[in-house]
């Protein structure tokens, strides 16, 4: 964001909202921007199962007026990522009662299965910007008030000269990460394992090069990555007025950072925010321009494109594009997926309560059903589930409030090359009422490793679904994801 919107955001009138019932808009077409019949900016990318979800404020300032006017959060999403679907506000100005106005850039992280939102709003108390986090149990909520009060405000020891623009990241060792800021006052703290209260004090992440706000942080072959807007006129823009997107990389997820360039050069807006994440075994970044039609510094709109790797890691400058990406897969997508990548579908582990007849202490049962897209069996980086020292037969097993009706679901399993491997044999079963019976006509539970194993079984409907696995002689068994689709 640049001068301009803090300066106008400063005279924004306070305004409360309820949340209604918006019909979904299913986008047709293939194109960026990739929703044009409303405005959305700032947006998040968060990937869980076989679905894209981007979380972007509502542009509503009228045409002509010089202020942002954003009340609401909505919720974008795909199954390939180039078809979108407006799911609508599942958040607003009204979600949390402490706040005013202004519902600016926010991110929704997993945890626990359950969601977190953190925004960025006005409040009422002492500052004139804050953080709060919402919380609900499924990507697209509902979202409530998670704490009753801002996670972060002017009263926060050592916070940033504006507090906005929240980005989260929990490690593959559990702990989690946030970083904010604005005014070119990047702060970062560690979040508790409940993640609406700080553990620690802040600081000032050091190395982040002509930083001036909205930082995106993700992790990619145990390397940390930084990214965030930068506004200087030293191969990043040709006026200061506007931004890009610069990055930088650690080995700690506190730095210190080293500035590495540009990943997006300027666009059309004055502000650009934008986040990475990979998706399908691609990976995407999404950000704000102001190209659809009436668009504007104050009616910005999400688009999509393609993002590459170099071999040493570092980042190929994105090219902008009218058309978006290609589909990927598309569809409902195959039973049998493309090497490396998830089976297509509506997954309803996202929204399952997990538990097991046995979990390590320094393993974590969140892995399996927290949207992961394991490289292979032996990929920590979205956690991992084992029972290492326990052998012969364990289980895993997914719960919902109601019944759910499902045919197929998709094992990957975890090889630590030490304790765990991959299972002798499986079996999925279903609650009948009064006992775990097996599921029918089922293709065969497989138990290769360095895949998505596919099992197809006559449609049940039920509450709670099972996995068990035995052992092989000697070992513990682990699984990096477990999917369960809808009939």
């Amino acid at each position: 964001m640049s001068r301009r919107r803090w300066f106008a955001a400063i005279a924004a009138a306070t305004v409360a909202t309820v949340l209604t019932g918006v019909a979904l808009t299913p986008v047709a077409h293939a194109a960026n921007p990739i929703i044009t019949n409303i405005y959305t900016a700032d947006p998040a990318p968060l990937v869980v199962g076989n679905t894209m979800y981007i979380y972007a404020g509502r542009d509503e300032a009228a045409a002509g007026n010089n202020n942002f006017v954003m009340r609401e959060w909505r919720v974008l999403s795909s199954t390939n990522a180039a078809t979108w679907t407006d799911n609508g506000a599942r958040a607003n100005i009204g979600t949390f009662a402490w706040a005013g106005a202004d519902a600016w850039a926010g991110e929704v992280e997993p945890r626990n299965g359950r969601y977190y939102w953190y925004t960025s709003i006005n409040g009422n108390g002492p500052g004139w910007m804050d953080i709060g986090v919402a919380v609900g149990d499924s990507p697209l909520g509902p979202f409530t008030d998670a704490k009753g009060g801002p996670l972060i405000s002017d009263s926060t020891a050592n916070s940033s000269g504006l507090n906005i623009d929240p980005t989260v990241f929990v490690d593959d060792d559990g702990q989690a990460y946030i970083y904010w800021g604005g005014y070119w006052g990047v702060r970062a703290a560690r979040l508790t394992s409940n993640m609406i209260e700080l553990d620690g004090p802040v600081v000032t992440p050091s190395g982040l090069t002509n930083y001036w706000e909205a930082p995106w942080m993700f992790k990619r072959n145990g390397l940390y990555y930084m990214m965030y807007a930068a506004n200087d006129t030293g191969g990043c823009v040709t006026s200061s007025s506007y931004a890009c997107q610069r990055y930088a990389t650690a080995t700690n997820p506190m730095g210190p950072w080293t500035h590495r360039g540009v990943v997006l050069g300027q666009v059309s807006s004055t502000t650009n925010h934008a986040g990475i994440v990979q998706f399908n075994g691609e990976w995407y970044i999404v950000y704000h321009n102001a190209n659809a039609p009436g668009g504007g510094n104050f009616r910005r709109s999400v688009a999509v494109d393609r993002l590459f790797f170099n071999a040493d890691g570092t980042i190929q400058q994105v090219t902008q594009t009218t058309t978006g990406p290609p589909p990927n897969p598309g569809g409902g997508g195959p039973t049998t997926p493309p090497p490396g990548q998830p089976p297509t579908g509506t997954n309803l582990a996202s929204s399952a309560t997990r538990s097991t007849s046995y979990v390590s202490t320094w393993e974590n049962l969140a892995a399996i059903n927290n949207g992961g897209v394991p490289a292979n069996s032996q990929d920590r980086s979205n956690l991992a589930y084992g029972n290492w020292p326990e052998q012969g037969t364990q289980w895993i097993e997914y719960q919902w409030p109601s019944a759910r009706t499902v045919n197929r679901t998709a094992a990957y399993w975890f090889d630590d090359n030490q304790g765990i491997d991959v299972p002798a044999s499986c079996q999925v079963q279903y609650w009948n009422g009064s006992a775990y019976v097996n599921a029918p006509n089922q293709s065969g539970c497989g138990v290769a490793g360095n895949a998505y194993n596919v099992t197809t079984f006559t449609s049940v409907s039920t509450t709670r679904l099972r996995l068990t696995f035995t052992s092989r002689t000697g070992f513990s068994t682990g699984v990096l994801e477990w999917m369960a689709f809808q009939a």
